[in-house]
């Protein structure tokens, strides 16, 4: 998984696999969800992310 914030575009790009995709939906106004052949999610997007979080570069990561 790779999480990616474009601070020049304002994006936070969450890559789940590197698997082909195949369709794109906007799920929700500024949420991109990007989908494989087999309807698995591969990316999200999340425009103007810094009207979404505090602070869009910030990220944590916790494993149960």
């Amino acid at each position: 998984m790779k999480i990616k914030y474009d601070k020049e575009v304002d994006i936070i790009n969450i890559q789940l696999n590197d698997a082909e995709i195949t369709e794109t939906d906007e799920d929700k106004p500024g949420i991109i969800i990007d989908y494989d052949k087999n309807g698995n999610i591969v990316e999200i997007e999340i425009l103007n992310a810094s009207k979404h979080t505090s602070e869009p570069a910030k990220v944590e990561y916790e494993f149960v």
